[in-house]
């Protein structure tokens, strides 16, 4: 086996790993956001209805969609917190509500994080040959080669995923071929490839995240001893450098991220990224294109730093073993 297939292989392993470990993790947390992003369920609370004639007040854990939002919009809102939005969908839903769209996301995040970090790690060793090597344009260049090839080839799993996550119904045993084949009735194969131009969209944030990450984790070996031994520290500050890149990258570039999932609700109100982010803005103000940001952030800086510590460990471990089996096959001969 060449060194290029090894690495291929390693690269491969390492981010589907990686990719698995953190999605299992930080599950409620996903649908939580989604929610929050969604028009149809966003979690938002009327404070008093007492004022308005005919209706009767309602307490503070009452859940009103973004719409009923316009129809009270006498009464004050304000959103619930992430720990109320969790204790909402266990007792209304059931716990394993936390997880819905797990089964989707294990199916493609692991594809999902190989295809991205191999195809990155190759591209990188392109444009390495192109351009000033390990420079930032050359950083730029693979994450975006990457984050194309990653959404084109699985946004039919996550649009699959958001439809499960934005399934309300405690009694509802709708599973995800259910949603595929309601999918591909009503619109076909292109209806699983609907706000595909907001993932695009959204590798401006993985381009972010990458150069920033690349350039503290460049600081961090510089700065080291020069042994190729690697500590608990180092793997610690990796998590750092993944939480610190992709917490800017994330309030840099989240707008797509309410874009893409109003685009993937059932219905016709939202039938283009910009037109969806220029709906948004309309009808609920900056606040509404940035719904849902403090779950995400929360989300997003675990999972990235378990994720990314996760790959540069699994990537360590396997490289060692094939590099152990690769010098000890050539002494043994």
């Amino acid at each position: 086996m060449s060194q290029s297939q090894r690495d291929t292989i390693i690269h491969l392993v390492a981010g589907g790993v990686a990719g698995t470990t953190g999605a299992i993790i930080t599950c409620p947390l996903e649908v939580v956001k989604t929610r929050q992003q969604s028009s149809k369920s966003g979690f938002v609370v009327t404070r008093d209805l007492s004022s308005i004639p005919g209706e009767s007040p309602l307490p503070k854990t009452t859940c009103r969609t973004v719409p009923d939002q316009r129809r009270y919009s006498s009464s004050p809102v304000h959103s619930l917190s992430i720990v109320q939005c969790l204790r909402h969908i266990v007792q209304h839903e059931g716990p394993m509500a936390l997880f819905k769209g797990l089964g989707p996301n294990l199916v493609g995040v692991a594809p999902s994080r190989a295809i991205y970090f191999c195809t990155y790690s190759q591209a990188k060793l392109f444009w390495n040959g192109l351009l000033p090597p390990d420079s930032p344009i050359v950083h730029v260049c693979s994450a975006s080669c990457a984050g194309f090839m990653a959404c084109t080839l699985t946004n039919p799993i996550w649009f699959v995923k958001t439809r499960l996550q934005l399934d309300v119904n405690r009694n509802s045993d709708v599973t995800a071929m259910q949603v595929v084949r309601r999918i591909y009735t009503k619109s076909g194969v292109l209806g699983f490839y609907k706000g595909i131009t907001a993932s695009y969209m959204g590798i401006s944030e993985t381009i972010i995240h990458f150069v920033i990450y690349e350039a503290i984790k460049a600081e961090l070996i510089a700065h080291r001893s020069h042994s190729d031994e690697k500590s608990s520290k180092d793997f610690l500050e990796f998590m750092m450098a993944g939480a610190i890149s992709k917490t800017v990258a994330s309030c840099i570039a989240y707008p797509h991220e309410v874009a893409r999932t109003r685009l993937r609700e059932e219905g016709n109100k939202y039938s283009a990224f910009w037109q969806t982010l220029g709906l948004v803005f309309k009808e609920e103000g900056i606040r509404g294109i940035y719904r849902g940001l403090a779950t995400q952030l929360v989300r997003q800086i675990p999972n990235t730093a378990i994720m990314m510590s996760t790959y540069e460990a699994v990537v360590y471990i396997l490289t060692t073993k094939f590099n152990t089996e690769f010098y000890g096959n050539e002494e043994g001969q």
